[in-house]
């Protein structure tokens, strides 16, 4: 028996339409200290997934969400300083 398979898909995966635009990357960029901080917090909770949590992995834990809503805020204002007009925040 054979198969019938189309072409489209390998064609149209790599189209240049479907690279992000410069605008979206600059986008990535600035949320990039928070992805990283959300990175680190998943890191710290996973850590303590097959076991109970000791002293140092609450403490880890606690300082990777402080990194994290800390990342977040700067975002959030430079995010509101941007949108205000003549960038008065």
């Amino acid at each position: 028996m054979s198969h019938i398979v189309t072409v489209q898909d390998a064609v149209t995966a790599f189209a240049d339409f479907m690279e992000p635009t410069t605008a979206e990357l600059d986008a990535i960029e600035q949320e990039m200290p928070a992805i990283l901080a959300a990175v680190d917090l998943l890191d710290a909770q996973i850590i303590t997934l097959g076991r109970t949590p000791s002293e140092l992995d609450a403490q880890r834990i606690r300082r990777a969400r402080r990194r994290l809503l800390a990342a977040r805020r700067e975002l959030a204002n430079r995010t509101a300083a941007a949108s205000l007009p003549g960038g008065a925040a």
